[in-house]
């Protein structure tokens, strides 16, 4: 069995599908040419340019890097608010995995397309609640098999489609 790395990405889809957290973290990609992950890559690439973008601290992505009144300031980038619970969680993941190397900072969901900024900062709460996801992660992926497809509201748009329901 390989060493598990919980990251951002699997905390996204664990509020989305946990079947999907299964996939992704045994290699099998969504449909890169599913339009949502083309639109989603294009806002992301093009959103924010003055700022620092993609940077990596241990196994995790951030979108934006800035210092504000001399505290780090983590932005992520999102196309829509559609997964605000499941974006909120993502970037109070980046802030706890910051926070375990040493730097306390706040985050900032940034949404273009709806000209919309989110304030997100990490609470004690909101560290025991990451930590148990944590282990529900890796409890999920130490599976042999995934969990049975299941619908629910995000598959008529999900790019994991075929591995669900082909």
């Amino acid at each position: 069995m390989y060493e598990i790395r919980v990251n951002g990405t699997l905390i996204w889809y664990y509020f989305i599908c946990k079947r999907q957290v299964w996939l992704m973290s045994h290699g099998l990609e969504p449909n890169q040419d599913d339009s949502n992950i083309i639109l989603g890559r294009f806002i992301h690439e093009n959103s924010y340019l003055r700022n620092k973008k993609e940077v990596s601290v241990g196994n995790i992505k951030i979108d934006v890097l800035n210092k504000k009144d001399g505290q780090v300031v983590l932005g992520e980038i999102k196309k829509s608010s559609k997964f605000i619970e499941s974006a909120k969680m993502q970037l109070s993941y980046y802030l706890l995995e910051l926070k375990r190397h040493g730097l306390v900072g706040k985050g900032v969901l940034m949404i273009p397309k709806e000209k919309k900024r989110i304030e997100v900062e990490l609470t004690k709460e909101l560290e025991d609640k990451l930590r148990a996801i944590e282990e529900d992660i890796i409890r999920l992926v130490q599976r042999e098999k995934p969990i049975p497809a299941a619908r629910i509201k995000f598959c008529k748009t999900c790019a994991y489609s075929e591995f669900c329901w082909s």
